[in-house]
């Protein structure tokens, strides 16, 4: 585990899971002496698929379209390629835009490391701190800025930063972005950059305005689709908890009195990630919580005090569903259903990390029986009913022909 100091002057720890790689090496895939020393020194061996596909093509300057989920190895699979073909001192010439502030602090994490060799400077822009050491370090001129989308185009707009030296730019999570309702600003950036560069985009799916901003900015882009065929992480036992509204509550507590490893509660809002938070501290469970009405300094350490176990209990929006790299999570609950499929599986892949096994926990209403119904067929297969003490359960009609499972087709 690599321990480097982010922005705060805290520590954010890079501790890479075991995720799948593939037989070949890293000395194969075109990178120098000094980039691959730096990757030994990190410990990787074997490159993951994302990484195999994307570092060869990503060198030779190719636009690309990366289909990889959270934990697929992507973050170096785009920060290699930069920390090869960047040199230092020419200027701002790369840009590489995160959806939360906790996946560009990562980023920046990496460029450091890999980096170092060239002696790559990096600056991180994200909101929830100062913008005066922001500025301070823009006006140094630093090799990449890794930014939120939001604050990148603050600076912009005040002029603080201008990009016409920019040669790389990296879009990561485009689909989180966009449910973060970042896509007026994305398309401003672009439009306010360099068109002759070389442009990487990374996302989960490919909805409708992602495939419209790839066709608009990006150039012949090649399309690399590492994606599992609709399927959730290998380990993972799901459960749903089918009970009326007001019953919620109590099968939450219930099942957190049942489970007692380290468990990430998803919310839907931000009022209700709050009121659990204050009613499970309220009742001495040992909890944290996060989300983007928090403060930078107040998530790291809601972070890193749920990593370390000093908290149990992790109550958090969907902001910590893709890019936070927690890796011992044994235990997820969805206090709220997600509200799309694709949003279920990121959820899920919080836990049963490497070869590790996870649990993942529904509790729903009748009005959510749709949406269960998408997931199942997407994991092709009837999630468990399950009950907890004390709480009755809301009986659902089933059909007497049973439900076939296939596979989805993807759009």
């Amino acid at each position: 585990m690599t321990n480097l100091d982010s922005i705060n002057n805290e520590p954010l720890s890079l501790g890479h899971h075991p995720v799948s790689t593939t037989p070949g090496t890293f000395e194969s895939l075109g990178l120098s002496p000094d980039i691959l020393a730096s990757v030994k020194r990190v410990g990787f061996i074997h490159p993951t698929p994302i990484q195999a596909q994307v570092i060869p093509i990503a060198l030779k300057g190719k636009d690309l379209i990366g289909l990889a989920q959270t934990g697929s190895g992507k973050t170096a699979a785009f920060v290699l390629p930069l920390a090869e073909k960047l040199l230092h001192g020419r200027g701002i010439r790369g840009l590489i835009l995160c959806p939360t502030r906790e996946i560009a602090l990562q980023t920046k994490a990496f460029l450091d490391l890999f980096g170092k060799t060239h002696k790559l400077a990096t600056t991180c822009i994200i909101g929830g701190v100062k913008a005066g050491p922001q500025i301070r370090d823009l006006s140094k001129k630093p090799d990449i800025i890794v930014a939120t989308p939001g604050r990148m185009m603050d600076h912009l707009r005040r002029g603080t930063v201008r990009l016409d030296t920019l040669e790389e730019l990296v879009l990561d999570e485009a689909d989180h972005m966009l449910d973060l309702g970042f896509l007026p600003q994305i398309e401003e950036i672009l439009k306010r950059i360099p068109k002759k560069r070389h442009t990487l985009m990374f996302s989960a799916t490919m909805p409708g305005p992602i495939e419209r901003l790839a066709r608009q900015f990006l150039h012949d882009p090649v399309r690399i689709d590492i994606l599992p065929e609709g399927k959730a992480a290998v380990g993972i036992s799901h459960r749903l908890y089918l009970v009326e509204r007001e019953n919620k509550q109590n099968c939450l507590v219930t099942l957190l009195n049942q489970e007692l490893g380290s468990t990430l509660v998803f919310t839907r809002t931000r009022i209700d990630a709050d009121w659990l938070f204050r009613m499970l501290d309220k009742e001495g469970h040992p909890v944290t919580k996060i989300h983007s009405d928090r403060s930078q300094s107040e998530r790291v350490e809601a972070l890193k005090s749920f990593r370390e176990g000093a908290h149990r209990i992790l109550v958090a929006t969907d902001i910590a569903s893709r890019g936070i790299d927690i890796p011992a999570i044994e235990h997820i609950v969805n206090f709220d259903i997600p509200g799309t499929v694709e949003e279920y599986i990121h959820r899920a892949g919080r836990t049963a990390r490497g070869n590790a096994v996870g649990l993942v926990s529904t509790i729903a209403t009748w009005k959510d029986v749709t949406m269960v119904k998408e997931i199942e067929q997407t994991l092709g297969q009837e999630i468990p009913r399950c009950t907890v003490p004390g709480v009755p359960p809301f009986v659902e009609f089933k059909p007497k022909t049973p439900l076939r499972f296939g596979r989805r087709r993807r759009r």
